[in-house]
């Protein structure tokens, strides 16, 4: 299947905890109070960066590497980024 076309369904991401739940920091969300009164709504953050990698892309970067087969994983893993993605990765393939 071409990986473009592909649709996320529930037990993907019901996989996907399972192999997060041990490696992520659950975070929490936090009510944004200047947000909030300026559009007259609450508004919550989701505080990712107090993640390890202080970054979301912790998520998808373990989630990638960990999915890869014993063939894929032998090949290594390169990452074209310097910033959050790369730390993920980084921090995946420790």
């Amino acid at each position: 299947m071409d990986k473009l076309a592909y649709q996320v369904v529930a037990e993907d991401i019901i996989v996907a905890n399972h192999i997060l739940k041990d490696v992520i920091t659950k975070t929490p969300l936090q009510r944004n109070n200047i947000l909030s009164q300026r559009f007259g709504c609450n508004i919550y953050l989701k505080r990712e960066d107090l993640q390890v990698v202080r970054s979301f892309k912790l998520r998808g970067a373990y989630h990638s590497i960990q999915s890869l087969s014993d063939e894929q994983s032998k090949n290594g893993v390169v990452c074209a980024s310097s910033g959050n993605h790369s730390q993920g990765v980084a921090f995946s393939c420790n």
